[in-house]
């Protein structure tokens, strides 16, 4: 039977083209090239959201919580072997007020509920793999949200998510050793990073399944 991998994230997942309208295909988005890297064995499930955060409301940009999300999703998607979660740097917003261990903390609920959750293999837990988002460059683009605060959050998150997987128990990658945000925006992936980013996912799938 295929192993089911579901990709929960945001911008960076969707894939969104950096200070542009619109998204990169399948072919470039790093879900789609981690399918085709993978092979017909896997089936790799997209699920990102614009502006999704961890755990908290967006109500000036009337974007969900990922946490509101994640358990009807792991449900209409069962059953999953792996859950991949990024998720983090929307929490970044300036007014969110939030740190990055705050932001990880969000994380780690997540990771909880889908580790506990009943949707893996015959009504098992999936496990999970934790990622810690790619580092945010200041950008004048997106200044007003996105600033040198944000940046500097962003620069603990290696630290921060790694203690999080290491506290929930679950497996951890750091996106950042791989993928930097494209210079259009400092902050979503171009096709170079998309690409860098597939690759270490692959190895980490074999890894863990």
């Amino acid at each position: 039977m295929k192993k089911r991998i579901l990709c929960f994230g945001d911008s960076n997942t969707w894939g969104a083209i950096p200070a542009g309208s619109g998204r990169f295909d399948e072919t470039v988005r790093w879900t789609g090239r981690l399918q085709s890297l993978l092979g017909s064995e896997y089936t790799v499930i997209e699920e990102g959201h614009n502006g999704r955060t961890t755990v908290f409301e967006d109500r000036v940009e009337n974007r969900m919580a990922g946490l509101d999300y994640l358990w009807p999703c792991l449900d209409s998607q069962s059953p999953l072997d792996l859950v991949i979660i990024m998720l983090g740097t929307n929490d970044t917003k300036t007014y969110f007020g939030a740190s990055a261990r705050n932001i990880a903390d969000g994380a780690a609920r997540l990771v909880r509920t889908a580790a506990e959750s009943p949707f893996g293999p015959e009504w098992g837990h999936p496990q999970v793999l934790l990622t810690a988002p790619i580092r945010i460059e200041p950008h004048v683009l997106l200044e007003g949200l996105f600033g040198e605060q944000a940046a500097a959050k962003s620069r603990d998150f290696s630290r921060e998510f790694e203690r999080a997987a290491r506290e929930t128990g679950c497996h951890f990658l750091d996106a950042s050793l791989y993928a930097s945000p494209g210079p259009e925006d400092g902050l979503h992936l171009g096709p170079d990073g998309h690409a860098a980013l597939a690759e270490a996912f692959c190895a980490k799938v074999k890894e863990i399944l």
